[in-house]
């Protein structure tokens, strides 16, 4: 009976150590696999096309990652996204001491992006509380270095300009990566204690630029009238010049040509002359009285029909001239009238005697 059990015992151990033997290492391949599936498939990402992505590996810059689907091995690389679109805004208002040792309270804001993500990321600890340092730093060395009135006044958009290149020079030369867009100075106010003085002379101020800008237009409405009535007086001075001086060459050459004619004939020109001299006369006359004796009645010549009745009436310049012949008669009249007188005259002295 006992070798009876122990033959079956034998049997049953037998047919036991003849079967399959058991995979100990099955279950915990399988867990590793899908660790490892797992661990794999956490490390994707999308980067968004607004954004770039900064990967440091263990701590260390890595590599700036692009917009896309990207894969870094989890648990090894630190991705640190930053948005380089998105348009941010710093603004802070500060009293400050300016030049002339007066204080003014500066209100000013900044709007920057991000241009370069690994010196945001990697060179500062805090981007914001660094910007908004370093423009605190540039606004007090900009309004330290001008008075008061400029600030105040005309001088704000200097001060804004000054600043934003102060400012963008202190960002670059900490490599926070970060670059400005634009530059404000919202408000610049004196104290309260002295606010309506500078009021005041900012009112003078505003008062003389318009009495420039006015007395400015004035000048430029007057000064090209002027200049043109000044033209205008120099040409027709230019004119009367050349006409007097053609008229004067003229009659040096009239008075040339009666030269030659009077130095052939003396007497032949007198009388010429003495004629045309009396036409001139009379032309310009329109009734002429001559006396040609003491008994004789009072001789009437009316100058203005005999024009008239002229054939010759028209001369080159469009004046009347007297007959020449009528003035011969005239003159022949005069000479005999002349004679008379002195004879009746003389006669009479006689009688006196």
């Amino acid at each position: 009976m006992l070798g009876g059990r122990g033959k079956r015992g034998g049997n049953g151990g037998g047919s036991g150590g003849g079967g399959k033997p058991r995979n100990t290492f099955a279950l915990p391949g399988l867990l590793l696999i899908v660790a490892l599936a797992v661990w794999a498939a956490s490390g994707f990402y999308l980067v968004d096309q607004s954004e770039r992505g900064v990967v440091l590996r263990f701590g260390k810059y890595q590599e700036t990652v692009t917009p896309g689907l990207q894969w870094n091995p989890p648990l090894i690389d630190d991705v640190r996204m930053v948005n380089v679109t998105r348009v941010r805004s710093v603004s802070q208002t500060q009293s400050m001491l300016t030049q002339d040792e007066n204080i003014v309270s500066v209100e000013i804001s900044a709007q920057y992006q991000v241009s370069d993500p690994r010196g945001y990321v990697l060179n500062v600890r805090d981007p914001e509380l660094s910007l908004e340092n370093a423009l605190d730093s540039a606004l007090r060395h900009v309004v330290g270095g001008t008075d008061m009135i400029d600030i105040l006044t005309s001088g704000r958009e200097i001060l804004g300009s000054s600043v934003n290149s102060r400012l963008q020079s202190y960002l670059d030369s900490y490599g926070t990566g970060i670059v400005l867009q634009t530059l404000n100075v919202e408000s610049t106010s004196p104290p309260d204690a002295v606010q309506d003085a500078f009021d005041d002379v900012i009112r003078a101020r505003e008062d003389r630029q318009r009495t420039i800008n006015q007395a400015m237009a004035y000048a430029n409405a007057v000064i090209p009238a002027a200049q043109g009535q000044a033209q205008r007086i120099v040409e027709q001075g230019q004119g009367y010049r050349e006409s007097v001086v053609a008229e004067a060459r003229g009659q040096a050459n009239r008075f040339n040509a009666l030269l030659t004619q009077y130095q052939d004939a003396p007497a032949i020109m007198r009388e010429r002359l003495y004629l045309d001299t009396l036409s001139d006369v009379y032309s310009e006359t329109p009734k002429v009285m001559v006396d040609v004796s003491e008994q004789s009645p009072l001789m009437v010549l009316p100058m203005d029909r005999l024009k008239r009745s002229g054939t010759d009436s028209k001369s080159s310049d469009g004046e009347a001239e007297v007959d020449p012949q009528l003035l011969e008669r005239l003159r022949s009249t005069q000479s005999s009238s002349s004679s008379n007188s002195s004879n009746s005259s003389s006669s009479v002295r006689r009688e006196g005697r």
